[in-house]
């Protein structure tokens, strides 16, 4: 059954728990953005390549810090508001890595990851290079890695500042090292993710 949901009403988290439908949407503030349908190819390559690095890395050095992919739900409450009523925005990052556990609960995440990583596609792009990254700026996302697979096969990595805004993105062609700083000694090879 189709849900009679109006793009220009404001939602809360409480609002998106009862939508039991086929579709993927995000809450940008409120807004319902409606998420692309299954990845191509090149995404969930880059997707499953990342996500393969940084969890042997974990791994290997028993890491404490957690690693998700997309469908998993990252509520970014604004004021230190948590109730579920209060919650405006929810994301589904295409990666994300916590290493404060204390945020993680049954439904998600609740509040900013340490990384997140958005694969770009052409219905992405703009979203994910403009909303999202002032959503993440906003809520505290420590590091956050755009990563484009197709014809340019390329990262940007932007790290937050003392000041919480980020610092202009450090750029990554396909044939660099990526220092993975939130998980400190870790480097990946960009060539890599795209193979």
């Amino acid at each position: 059954m189709e849900l009679a949901l109006d793009a220009a009403k404001r939602y809360s988290y409480a609002d998106y728990l009862t939508w039991f439908d086929e579709k993927r949407r995000e809450l940008y503030n409120g807004f319902i953005k409606l998420m692309s349908p299954a990845p191509v190819l090149s995404h969930a390559t880059v997707v499953g390549n990342i996500y393969a690095d940084m969890r042997q890395y974990i791994r290997l050095n028993k890491g404490k810090c957690k690693l998700f992919v997309a469908p998993f739900d990252v509520r970014l409450p604004v004021n230190g508001e948590t109730d579920d009523d209060k919650i405006y925005t929810v994301v589904q990052p295409d990666v994300c890595l916590v290493c404060d556990l204390s945020k993680l609960d049954e439904r998600g995440c609740l509040g900013a990851p340490d990384l997140v990583v958005e694969v770009l596609s052409p219905s992405t792009r703009k979203n994910d290079l403009n909303d999202k990254y002032l959503l993440y700026e906003k809520a505290g996302v420590k590091e956050y890695w755009v990563i484009a697979p197709s014809k340019d096969k390329d990262v940007t990595v932007f790290l937050l500042q003392d000041d919480g805004k980020y610092a202009p993105g450090q750029f990554y062609d396909e044939h660099s090292l990526i220092p993975v700083k939130s998980l400190p000694g870790l480097e990946i090879r960009a060539e890599e993710l795209f193979n």
